[in-house]
């Protein structure tokens, strides 16, 4: 017998092509009356495959098994409802760390060799004008990475092939890592040139890096920003980029995204990435393979290859 699952936002084409193949799958995002379309198939959906998934949803669906996410992020989840209904959660971690981690740097040396306004600039004509002008290295600098965790150490392992110190700020103390530990985040931020963060979304995190991190961060600073546009305040963040009291800012994610605040347009500080830390094709189709890895898994009995709750 078929098993029903439920797709609320398009996936990877490789993705897709697996569940098709091995389930019944009902495209809510392609529905022309998803109230109605969800009162006639909700009570057959045992699984979910994608993200964004909140509680007004899960309740919808009274035989909801397995919600199966794609990324390593759960916060567009709703954990708590999900473990109230029984429901179980996985997500599709350790195959992006390579990708994001690459792009962390790219951003760096983006950011810190101004290559965007490089390119912008000899493509204007102004070259035969004068030169662009000096900037700075990544060689002898401090890096306090916000997370240290899976895709945290990657970013740690290519900055310390940049000739870079890398310090850290976590939850706790990670007594097998050669790092120092700062428990305080304002302190690590005064004593580094970097700060990257790469920590979770959610309630715990929402705007950790707060205005006085910025601030301590300083005129000299520089932020690169690979996790949530939440965890920032970014209404600070814009201020003190424009007033010289931040150095500059690489932002793959914005905190209303895709919307994106428009002073940052004209600021020649930062950089801008419309959230593709993990948009390579090596790694979509790895992490669609993982969804699909924790479907068969679950529906067979076995033990979940990446499971959250």
């Amino acid at each position: 017998m078929s098993i029903d699952i439920l797709q609320t936002g398009k996936l990877l084409a490789s993705c897709e092509a697996a569940l098709a193949e091995r389930f019944t799958v009902h495209k809510l995002h392609e529905s022309q009356d998803p109230e109605r379309f969800l009162n006639e198939i909700g009570p057959r959906i045992r699984a979910h495959a994608g993200s964004n998934v909140n509680g007004e949803l899960i309740g919808k669906l009274p035989n909801l098994e397995i919600i199966a996410g794609f990324g390593v992020g759960v916060d567009n989840i709703d954990l708590e409802a999900a473990k109230a209904a029984g429901v179980r959660v996985t997500n599709t971690p350790d195959v992006l760390n390579d990708a994001v981690a690459e792009l962390t740097i790219g951003l760096m040396i983006a950011l810190s060799r101004r290559i965007p306004q490089a390119d912008q600039f000899v493509r204007a004509g102004k070259w035969p004008g004068g030169n662009l002008g000096f900037f700075t290295e990544l060689t002898g600098k401090t890096v306090g990475i916000l997370g240290l965790g899976r895709i945290g150490k990657e970013i740690a392992t290519r900055a310390q092939a940049m000739k870079m110190r890398v310090v850290y700020h976590g939850r706790k103390r990670q007594e097998k890592e050669p790092y120092v530990f700062y428990p305080d985040l304002g302190d690590m931020a005064r004593d580094s040139d970097w700060l990257v963060i790469i920590a979770p979304g959610g309630k715990g995190t929402d705007r950790i890096v707060s205005r006085q991190v910025l601030e301590a961060l300083g005129p000299k600073g520089m932020l690169v920003n690979m996790a949530r546009g939440t965890l920032v305040d970014e209404p600070a963040m814009i201020e003190l980029l424009a007033n010289g009291g931040l150095g500059g800012a690489a932002l793959d994610v914005f905190e209303n995204e895709p919307q994106v605040a428009e002073v940052l347009f004209g600021l020649e500080n930062v950089v801008l990435s419309p959230h593709q830390g993990s948009a390579t094709h090596q790694t979509r189709a790895a992490m669609g393979a993982m969804l699909v890895a924790n479907l068969d898994a679950h529906f067979a009995g076995e033990p979940l290859p990446s499971a959250v709750v």
